[in-house]
Parts: structure tokens; sequence; C-alpha cells
């Protein structure tokens, strides 16, 4: 097996197909170079390496130092130069390369090869001393933080202190002289917190660098984004070697990233940014504010500085011709790195670039339309989970403003929120449900579990390439970057905008597609989904065997489920309709009644209100099925638990304070999940489904008469365990059915159907499905009965279990396959042994996870029921799996 690929001069070993193995970094520098473009030489250690470094006690195979030699040999034969020759150096970046982009999350190392002997060296080869020292101390500090593990802050304190002694305000304004000095001082810091002086032999950098990324892959910070992005930990990381080129060596000279679209709106121009005379950090890192590759959006952002178009024409037409091939040829939207070195233009890193859900949609269309990839790659291509970005409210704007900052449109979407000034308040406050806006100068990747747990975020300093905007799109956060204006106190808890000043916890509002910062909160309004969306869900629907409902309890979020595409409704929860204002007296009455006489009077209080509450709802979905789950909780759910609270329920019901208490404990139970609930309820108070029965019945027919199109009807029985709970509660039904059709001379087609829920239900799927006409798999209690957990408690845990890899999902957010998973396809294959046609759905959350939804495909269920704003997500998951997974004809 070999540990190390070697790419550049027009060639290289590996190739795009490789990722696995080499990383996407590294399978596209080799893939690059294949298709001879201008990449720097270098090689890649492989992932296996990564592995094996992992599992055997943090060491590397015993050849491999051997193979690297050889490696960066040839590498500075390309170059005419040698690693730690003093004359003619050769100098290398040390980088990571996950198999999928993770921005900024793990390390990397610029310059490595630099010491006091190399360091004159390159001064005297460039005749630039100048130039020498800047990446010379731009090393050290880099090394510092990365290898050795100092504060970056550390070296900026001598950095700023310096700039001020010197009267001078930006790094470029240092002399050679200042530079040498500085780093001397940064290796004196060095030594100082460690006790050991600056690496000089270049060996011990290399090898210190990569050991540090292949660290980096278990740092706090790509724990969280695989986490958050489902990244499994087995994959590692490569490392990519690489000889560097230069983009400070003066004013023909720029570092740059650049996008082929726009990665906020899909369009089709060179979006990018780039700096001259830097390095790549000071582009993404965010410290210095860079200007724009293309002139059109220069001119778009009223910037004063020229772009890269207009400062080095050349050098831009070649970045244009190159992106607008690797575009054709990975026919995607591409996301470079790039370097141009006194004129010469180096491409350093291409992958798929990271872009908001509507630019993913506007990409995939266009692409379609000029012929570079099908609809079927198009469904493909878009994350079902980034369509939630499309779904929620944008700014109103017609409402009242008060703007105090305006900086980049980072990422589109608005949010408004508390103000916060450190990722661990972020997400202290958002775990207590606050909405909060993380504000920061600019954010870095320590900063990763506040971002994500933050509604948006607004940085002082940085551009559209910055951290800040890169993982803000990716998560579908709104960002707000480079708002310069902006004096940020973090101390203290305050930022100042002219003559505004914010203080921690006040509120704001950002635009992040106008770049727009609001004090207080801005009014929103609803998405309207055409256009693009339209188009591409089209073709999803197209190729989806899975049919998609919605769980709903009122007409308004059937009304939305509808607009977002909803087939009909899978669960309609009645108890929630128990608990509104007007009628839960009337609840309680029941609750409190002595005898069957009492709870029926009681009942035909609330019989009116459940018949308006259905018939509401079968308006709004007019002849689209509609799934009707009978009352499931347990009845003290319902009684008030204060004191002042009984006492005033107990005069409303014409009861007693005592009499109240004594129900309450009397109805108490020590694990109510499985306890006096669902099916049980109507077995000890037929009563109660009866009425919910006739209320359902007398609904559907006056929404007939009055010109609606037939209610497709189906009522469903909760927490089956019996073939014989459900027989007889079928019965009861079935009883009201026949005394509706006396009594109005016609009753409204129905099914009986039962929820699947328990491990016993599913195990004797056989026996109840010749007695139900539909199963609805309720994942969520399944999960609960299954595996033996509470749904609210488990996460006190359920944490640990994940950072320690015992699991790879929360299994309350994407099935478990392989338990809960395998009681489904159990419960499917007996069901349908007994009744063919047996229709089949999942309502629990679970119907809007995209990999849930691909199981559910793949296990034969008919379809998945989820929330509203689930819904086109779902829709889009249901047809990637059908493209995925092909079901067999029958």
């Amino acid at each position: 097996m070999a540990w190390v690929y070697s790419f550049g001069g027009g060639k290289a070993e590996g190739q795009a197909g490789l990722r696995e193995l080499l990383g996407g970094k590294g399978a596209n520098l080799a893939e690059m170079s294949n298709l001879g473009l201008p990449v720097p030489p270098g090689f890649t250690i492989t992932t296996e390496v990564c592995t094996h470094y992992y599992t055997h006690e943090r060491t590397y195979p015993d050849d491999l130092k051997t193979v690297v030699d050889a490696a960066l040999a040839s590498v500075g034969e390309q170059m005419g130069a040698r690693f730690g020759d003093a004359a003619s150096p050769l100098l290398v970046s040390v980088r990571s390369g996950a198999r999928v982009s993770m921005p900024g999350m793990m390390d990397t190392v610029l310059n490595l090869g630099l010491n006091a002997q190399t360091t004159e060296g390159l001064a005297a080869l460039t005749s630039d001393a100048r130039f020498a020292y800047d990446s010379y101390r731009r090393f050290v500090q880099m090394y510092a933080n990365v290898v050795l593990g100092l504060d970056h802050a550390l070296f900026e304190e001598i950095l700023e202190g310096e700039k001020e002694r010197n009267g001078v305000e930006l790094d470029t304004e240092l002399s050679a002289d200042d530079l040498k000095g500085i780093a001397a001082l940064f290796r004196e810091r060095v030594e100082t917190e460690t006790g050991r002086p600056f690496p000089e032999d270049v060996r011990e950098q290399l090898w210190g660098a990569i050991g540090a990324v292949f660290r980096s892959w278990q740092s706090p910070r790509a724990k969280t984004y695989r986490r958050l992005h489902n990244i499994p930990e087995e994959w590692g990381t490569a490392v990519n070697v690489q000889a560097m080129v230069f983009g400070n060596r003066g004013e023909t000279s720029a570092t740059g990233v650049a996008f082929t679209r726009d990665p906020s709106t899909g369009e089709k121009l060179l979006y990018g940014e780039f700096l001259i005379n830097a390095q790549g950090e000071d582009v993404v890192a965010g410290i210095r504010t860079p200007q724009p590759v293309a002139k059109i959006v220069r001119e778009r952002q009223r910037g004063r500085k020229p772009s890269m178009e207009e400062a080095l024409p050349a050098a831009y037409a070649e970045l244009e011709g190159i992106c607008a091939r690797l575009e054709a040829h990975y026919r995607d939207m591409q996301d470079v790195e790039f370097t141009i070195q006194e004129g010469r233009l180096f491409m350093l890193q291409t992958r798929s670039g990271k872009r908001t859900a509507e630019a993913a949609l506007k990409i995939a269309v266009d692409m379609v339309e000029e012929g570079l990839i099908d609809r079927n790659t198009a469904v493909l291509r878009i994350d079902p989970n980034a369509l939630d970005q499309l779904l929620h409210p944008t700014l109103d704007p017609s409402a009242p403003k008060e703007l105090i900052a305006t900086g980049l449109p980072a990422s589109p979407g608005a949010a408004t929120g508390e103000v916060v000034f450190s990722a661990d308040e972020a997400e202290k406050r958002a775990a207590d449900g606050r909405a909060v806006i993380l504000v920061r100068a600019e954010t870095s990747p320590e900063d990763i579990h506040g971002m994500h747990a933050a509604k948006g975020i607004l940085t002082a300093r940085g551009g559209m390439t910055s951290h800040a905007a890169v993982v803000a799109r990716g998560m579908g956060r709104p960002c707000v970057s480079g708002a310069g204006v902006l004096k940020i106190d973090a101390v203290n808890g305050s930022m100042t905008a002219g003559a505004v000043t914010i203080g921690r916890r006040e509120i704001i509002t950002i635009d992040g597609a106008t770049g727009q910062v609001f004090r207080g909160a801005v009014p929103m309004r609803q998405p309207e989904l055409t256009g693009d969306f339209g188009t591409l869900m089209g073709w999803a629907d197209s190729v989806r065997t899975l049919k998609v409902r919605t769980n709903a309890d009122t007409p308004a979020d059937a009304a939305t489920a509808r607009r977002f595409g909803a087939e009909g409704i899978g669960l309609c929860r009645t108890e929630h309709m128990f608990f509104e204002a007007g009628r839960i007296v009337a609840v309680r009455q029941m609750i409190l009644a002595d005898d069957e006489q009492e709870r029926k009077a009681a009942l035909s209080k609330l019989l009116p209100m459940q018949r308006d509450d259905f018939a509401g709802i079968f308006r709004a979905m007019d002849g689209l099925a509609v799934t009707i789950r009978l009352l499931d909780p347990p009845l003290h759910e319902f009684l008030p638990q204060k004191e002042e609270e009984i006492a005033e329920v107990a005069r409303a019901a014409g009861s007693t304070p005592a009499k109240l208490r004594a129900r309450a404990i009397a109805l108490h139970e020590s694990n109510p999940m499985l306890g006096h609930r669902g099916c049980r309820l109507g077995v000890t108070y037929p009563e109660i489904y009866e009425m919910q029965a006739r209320a359902i019945f007398e609904a559907a027919l006056e929404v007939e008469q009055s010109g609606y199109a037939p209610v497709r009807l189906e009522i469903m029985i909760p927490l089956v365990a019996f073939k014989s709970e459900l027989e007889f509660l079928k019965g009861r039904i079935e009883s009201v059915a026949r005394t509706i059709q006396r009594e109005r001379g016609r009753c409204p087609a129905y099914l009986i159907g039962t929820m699947i829920e328990l491990p016993r239900a599913a195990l004797r799927a056989q026996e109840i499905a010749a007695a139900a006409e539909f199963f609805s798999f309720g994942t969520n209690d399944l999960t609960q009965t299954t595996l033996g957990l509470s749904r609210d408690d488990a996460g006190t845990f359920l944490t640990e279990y994940l950072s320690k890899t015992l699991i790879a999902r929360d299994p309350f957010v994407s099935i478990d396959q392989d338990g809960v998973g395998e009681l489904v396809k159990i419960a499917a294959e007996r069901g349908r042994a007994v009744r063919p046609k047996l229709k089949l759905g999942i309502c629990g959350e679970h119907g809007g996870d995209p990999d849930s939804i691909c199981f559910c495909h793949e296990a034969g269920l008919d379809y998945v029921s989820c929330s509203p704003f689930r819904v086109p997500v779902a829709r889009l998951a249901a047809a990637q799996a059908a493209l995925r997974y092909p079901r067999q004809q029958a």
C-alpha cells in the first residue's frame, strides 16, 4: 500500500476518484495536475496514515519517513530548490484534507522550512529581505499557534506594539529590519512560553506540522463540525505537503479565493476576493478585509479599491478561463484558492463550493438548462436539510427599521435576537431558549458551537470568504461580515456603531441578504416558494414513490403544509385541541366526573368544539387524506398543578379544590409514558372515543355538504399492543358510524387503523393487521419503548454516547435502523402477509429526517408524515431515495 501520492508538473499519481484515500483536497490537486493546470508540486499523505496514527498510539508506519523524504526531494527538483538548503531553500505548506470539505476546522502551516539560515538565503535569492522576513515572522507565529499550541493573540500583541512603536498602521508598512526584529521577538516569546527554543531543524518542523494536522482531526472544533454535519470519525484526514508560492512578493503578487458562481445567490459570475501582497490565511482569517475579484461585484458593493480584474487584468483573465474549465470538468460550482507570484498564477485548491439553499437551487436548475447536468443529477445535488433556509420568514420591506450598520451580505436570511459576544454565551443562552445573535470582531474555528447555537452572526471584520461567511452559509445561518463601522468591546459587553451603543442582550436584527444591521426587532414576512424552487421540486415529485403528508393539528398548519406540497395529513393530534382556553374547563369536568353519565354530559359540551376543529382541517385539506389520532395522553396532563390554579379550576368546574386534588392523586402515575394512555383510555372510558368519532363523522358530512371534495377519512387508534384492544375500539367506532347512518341517512367513508409504537405490536403485526386497515409507525414512542429511553430525559447523557462514538446519531433525530428499523420492517412484512394492500406510513419526528426517509423508502412504506416546514425536505429526500434505490416493480 502506498502511503504517499505525488502531484505536479502536469501529472499526478492520484486522481479525483481517490477522494477516500487522498481526501478532497489531495484528490483535486491530483486532478488539476492531470488537467495540466498550474499547480505547485507536492504530495499527499493518505487517510490510511491517519487511521494508522490513531490505532497505533499516535505513531507512523515504519517506512513513512523514507517515502516522505523521497517525495520531498522530487518536489525540490521540480522547484530547483532543496529542503533546508541555505542557498536555495524549498519552502512548503502543510494542510489538512478531509474527504469532505470542513472549512477552517483543521490546521494549516505555511512557509515551513524557514529558519535563521534559510531566511537569509531566501532574502539573497529573491533580493527581497522584506519578503523573506515577512514570510519568516508569519511562519513562526503560525507554527507556534498550530503546532506548539500558543495563543495567536500573544503574537498579535507583539506585532501591534511594534507597529505602534514604528508609527505605522499596516503590516505592509513595516521594513525588513522591523520584520526581522519582530521574528526575533516571536521566537523569544515561544521560548518563554514553552521553555524550549523555536525549532530550527526543518525536518523537525515538517513532522511537527504533519502531526498537528493529524491531531487536529480530533480537535474540539473538528469534532463539533463532524457531529453537526454527520461526518464519520473513522474517515480521518489526509495531509498535503506542497511547494510554497508567494502572494506577498510585492504589488504584482496576490492571493485569493473565488467561486465560479455567487455562493449566496447562484448568479453566474466569478465571485471572490483577493489581497495584494498577502498570503492566503490573510483572506480567509478575516484579519484584513479583502477586495472583490470581479469588477462588477466591486461596483455593486461600492468598493473604492480596485478589483483583481482591474489591478491584475492578465492574471484575472487566466483565472477566469481556468475556473470555467474546472466547472465544466467537475459539472459543479467550484471554490478555488489561488496565488499570484510576481504576475504568475498558481492554483492551490478546487472543491465543490459551499452554497446557500437559494444558490444551490439556482445553480442546479441553471446547469440543467446549460446542459452540464440532467434533471436527476440536479435533484441529487441539493441537500434536503438546506431547504430549511428557504422556508422561514425574511424581513418585511415595508416595516419601519432603524439601520445602525452595513457590512457584507455574507449569508442570506434574516434573524432577530439578543446580542452575545462569545460562542460560549451564545450556546448557553440558546440552551435556555433564547434567540441570540453572535457578535464578534471576527470568528474563528473555535466559535463553531456558538455559531451553530446562534440565529445569526455579525462580524466587524472579514469578507465574503472569511471563516464566518463560509461556515454560516454551510449552516444556513444569516451572516453579516465586515461591518467595519462597528467597534466591539467584548470584555465589557457592548458594540458601538457611530452614536449608537448596543449592550449585551439587547435586541438587534440582521439581514444577511443585504448586509444591514438594525436596532430592535423587525417584522418578518412569509417566504414565497416559486421559480427555481418550484422547478426543482417538480422534478423531485416526478421521480419519488413515497407520498409526503404532514403532522397538523390546526387549519393554519394544514394550509401551510399544503402550500409546501403536503399530500395529506398523516397525524392530527386531537389532544392539542383540548388544551385551548375555551374548552379546557369542559375537559376537566369530564375528568372530574364521578360516573359515565357525568362524563357524557361534559363530553357533550366538547362535541361541537371538536366537530368545528375537524371541519376546519377537512376544509383546509379539501379532499386529501386526513389521519386523526384519537386521544392519546394520560388524563392527568389536563389537570392544574399549582394551588391557585386548582382553586380556580374547581370553581369553574363546579367542584371543590379537595376533590380536584384527590382526582389528581388518583390519576398520578409513576411512569405515565407507559401508563393509562392511548387506547387504554378508550377501553376504560369508551365514551371519549365515541364522542370523538361522532365529531369526526359529523364534521366530514358538514364539509362535504358545503361543496368541498369528499373527505378521505382515516381514524387512528394509538398505543395498541393487542388485537383485542383494536377490535374492541373499532367496534365502538363502527357503532357510532351506524348511528350516524341512521340519523343522517349517510355516513362518510372511513378507514380504521392503528399506530405501531410498541415492540409487541410490531412483532404481532400479522394479528393486528387482520383488524387494521392501515399502520402508522409512531417512531417517537417506538424508539422510546424499543431502546428503553425517555426522549425527555435522554438528552442529558446521549451527548456522551455521541462524543464517545458509542452511537453514530441521536436515535430520536434519525431512526435507529438496526433496532427500531428492524421492527418497522418486521411489522410491514407481517402485516402485508395478511393484508397485501395494507397502507403503511410513519408519523414520528423521523418523517422529516432525510436518512430516515431513505430508510422508509427502502422498507416499502407508502408515505412519511412530518411537520409542515419539513414537507419540502421530505419531498426532496424521498426523490433522492427513489433515484439511489429504485424499487422493484411488483
